[in-house]
């Protein structure tokens, strides 16, 4: 007899058989039902639909997007992950999740949807992997409705949508599970090596995110696999070893190439690969300072010094400013300096010029030695915005996209600047209490509609699970899947909420295949025990289960009343006759039976309604613009209009356009450019990541950023040698950097300023004179001033 936990065991057959199934791909395996594989089917391409309808229109995010650009032209760029095609500078995090973008955009183009299409395909991938994860476990049925419940998820609804770094992470998870699952069952030692290879290129995704299951696949194993405990033990030795070999691999390649042959580590202030991954990245999080040598962050974690609610990310991180009329496309420029009198122009405090003397130009420095632990670099995102406040693709001040935000220091003390450093917040909202942060999945307005649909399902149905297994031995799959899948959850629920206030919705959704299956599970198991149960207490737990999910589902979605009004009385309606139909009633006439069977079957199908029509129509709603999200978070339905301040107006996050294409006077001033550089390794510097961003966005142009978020990759000594070499011959720089930068006040001072009428720009005194000037910098003129 078929165990209820369990899918029936495939039939042996010929190879023939075998081979006439696989070139007919709509019909089932053997041993599975005839309506599984067209079901899965339809649910992959309701996915697809979901992930692809608006792929032309997905957007480009600041700063990712640019690296992704570089990626796609450079392979040193694409190998260190680097904001800059000629890898002077990283991204503040690993950006592993942008080599499928960079390989998409150097094969198709560098479009929105070539950046999107990775992305989808890691979708589908991850939706027909959990029917098998949860099929194997138990069964088809239940597997076709986690695979569904992940398609309906609305943050994976929007996130899969979007050219966004948690689509590979959560796809490595599924994967990685899915590998756990085969070692679980048969202890093949293979099987648990690929499963810690997909969670180290997780690792290379979202960094720390990924060794969130770690806990869970190793108590499943511990607990369930079927060997003996020494050979448990040793086989998790061997697999952990792989995954962070694997994991820390990138960590290894920065730290173990020399620096003048690497780019800086933004996130970093000492040019530490780890301190940025571990530290910006990780740990200090949870608690400002735990790792030395990381870039300031905001922690609001619960066991950190307080913190604020992060700012969104900015809007127009890509673009710069126009050389013609002085319109600017997304740039920020540098706030007035609050540092000490005796501060010099340029970089951070007592900063002197010089590099070792086996640096290669260009390459980026150590940090200087004097620099106050945790003080940000001085780069362009403490400088004011030279935007309109009319342009809704102006960059808010200070604003970055890991959601965190910039602001002046009081003064140029450490403290001054450590509580500079977490001064952002969202916009019409006060710092949240510990409390909220402590239950932001249970209560956050932002979060709940994207995730928290299926908590007390899935909750209910791990007790059900645990409960109904507490006697089975101790290799018993059922088992060993309720304890994987639901440690999975709380130690998933427990990292996000020790991280305090989360920048960004798309965290949540490594919750979503946990949720998944164990919703799926239960409810596959409660309809059997119903099914099987002749009257009596028991067969009360089904229609139980629908009311308290209903319930939780009514009231979530009675927040939003003014989305869908006609959901709430669809939730109504169905939860009500879904309890009347599986009311435990019997009757022994065989035609009464078999009415009673009819019925129950329609209570069923009134109770998934109930219980899942909710984040389906938030899913669905994807399919409308307004509702999908943006390249900047992901989001389904109402209820997310995230604000971004911009210093004199708010926009919407969904608002947010980054122009990749540059302006006339840009192009015809990187034309003049190009053609006046010679065999320069770069062909112009800019004072900021922004101001190089439509460049490089235009023909992926070497260009040289002279601050990222965090850091300054070069010193002044570095970029006169650059000068004296010939490898820079042109620099962009502003009034307002003279004052701040050492490099560009040297620049002004010792290059001369190229007439804009050479470029096709207007003079500097006319109406429409350029934000930027050009200055062309001589090899003489780094050894004469």
């Amino acid at each position: 007899m078929t165990s209820l936990t369990s899918a029936p065991p495939a039939s042996r057959t010929s190879q023939d058989r075998r081979s006439r199934s696989r070139l007919r791909f709509w019909r089932s395996p053997v041993g599975q039902p005839g309506w599984a594989r067209p079901a899965l089917l339809g649910i992959a391409a309701l996915a697809a639909l979901l992930y692809t309808w608006n792929i032309t229109s997905s957007g480009f995010a600041p700063y990712y997007s640019m690296a992704a650009r570089s990626m796609s032209v450079s392979w040193e760029a694409f190998l260190f992950t680097s904001l800059d095609p000629s890898a002077t500078l990283t991204l503040d995090k690993i950006g592993g999740f942008l080599w499928p973008q960079a390989l998409s955009a150097r094969i198709f183009g560098f479009h929105a949807w070539a950046l999107t299409l990775p992305q989808c395909v890691m979708g589908v991938i991850s939706v027909l992997v959990m029917y098998r994860l949860v099929r194997r476990w138990q069964g088809p049925a239940a597997g076709l409705l986690a695979a569904g419940l992940l398609t309906v998820t609305p943050v994976t609804a929007s996130l899969f949508g979007l050219a966004m770094l948690d689509a590979s992470v959560l796809m490595c998870l599924v994967l990685a599970a899915d590998q756990y699952q085969r070692a679980v069952r048969s202890a093949r030692l293979r099987s648990l090596l690929l499963c810690g290879l997909w969670i180290g290129l997780g690792f290379q995704a979202k960094m720390m995110e990924a060794w969130v299951v770690v806990p869970a696949l190793f108590v499943g194993y511990v607990v369930a696999a079927p060997v003996r405990l020494r050979r448990r033990l040793g086989q998790l030795a061997l697999a952990g070893t792989l995954m962070f070999a694997v994991s820390l691999s990138w960590v290894a390649l920065m730290t173990f190439t020399p620096e003048r042959d690497r780019p800086y580590a933004d996130g970093s202030t000492g040019n530490s690969a780890a301190a940025m991954v571990f530290g910006y990245n990780g740990f200090n999080r949870l608690h400002a300072g735990l790792v030395d040598g990381a870039a300031p962050v905001s922690s609001n974690g619960l066991w950190g010094s307080g913190g604020t609610t992060r700012t969104p990310p900015a809007p127009g991180g890509g673009a710069g400013t126009d050389g013609a009329d002085g319109r600017d496309q997304g740039g920020t420029a540098r706030r007035p300096s609050d540092e000490p009198a005796d501060r010099q122009p340029g970089g951070p405090a007592g900063r002197q010029p010089g590099a070792p003397a086996d640096r290669q130009p260009g390459r980026p420095a150590n940090g200087p030695a004097d620099r106050q632990p945790g003080a940000p670099a001085n780069g362009p995102a403490d400088r004011p915005s030279a935007a309109p406040s009319g342009r809704s693709s102006a960059a808010p001040p200070g604003a970055r996209p890991d959601g965190s935000t910039r602001a002046p220091a009081t003064d140029g003390s450490r403290k001054g600047r450590a509580a500079a450093a977490s001064a952002g917040r969202q916009v019409g909202r006060e710092a949240p209490s510990r409390s909220s942060l402590w239950l932001k999945l249970l209560r956050s307005p932002r979060l709940t509609p994207q995730i928290a649909w299926l908590y007390p399902l899935a909750l209910i149905s791990l007790a059900i699970g645990l409960a109904r297994h507490r006697k089975a031995s101790r290799t018993h799959q059922g088992r060993a899947g309720h304890l994987m899948w639901g440690t999975w959850l709380v130690t998933a629920a427990a990292v996000l909420s020790a991280l305090g206030n989360l920048p960004h919705t798309a965290y949540v959704a490594v919750l979503a295949p946990p949720l998944a299956a164990l919703s799926a599970a239960g409810t596959v198991a409660l309809w059997r025990a119903h099914r099987a149960a002749a009257g009596g207490p028991r067969a009360w737990l089904l229609p139980a289960v629908v009311v308290t999910e209903a319930a939780w589902t009514i009231h979530l979605a009675s927040k939003h009343t003014g989305f869908a009004p006609w959901l709430v009385p669809l939730l109504v309606t169905a939860a009500l006759v879904a309890v009347l139909a599986l009311a435990p009633f019997r009757t022994g006439r065989a035609a009464a039976r078999g009415t009673a069977r009819r019925t129950a079957l329609v209570g069923l199908l009134a109770g998934c309604v109930a219980m899942f029509a909710a984040p389906t129509t938030w899913s669905l709603s994807v399919l409308n613009e307004r509702y999908r999200g943006s390249a900047v978070d992901a989001y389904a339905g109402p209820g997310n209009d995230t604000r971004i301040s911009t210093g004199t107006r708010t926009v919407r996050a969904g608002d947010i356009h980054v122009p990749t294409t540059p302006t006339p006077a840009q192009s015809r001033l990187l034309r003049y450019v190009e053609e006046h550089s010679g065999s320069a390794k770069y062909r112009l510097s800019t004072e900021s990541w922004e101001a190089a961003a439509p460049y490089v966005y235009a023909e992926g142009t070497p260009v040289l950023p002279l601050a990222g978020l965090h850091a300054e990759p070069v010193t002044l000594a570095e970029y006169r040698r650059l000068v004296a070499t010939g490898d820079l011959r042109f620099a962009l720089v502003t009034d307002a950097g003279t004052k701040t930068s050492k490099i560009s006040a040297w620049t002004a001072s010792a290059c001369a300023e190229v007439d804009p009428r050479a470029y096709g720009a207007t003079g500097r005194g006319s109406e429409k004179a350029p934000a930027q000037t050009l200055y062309r910098c001589e090899p003489s003129d780094a050894t004469s001033h």
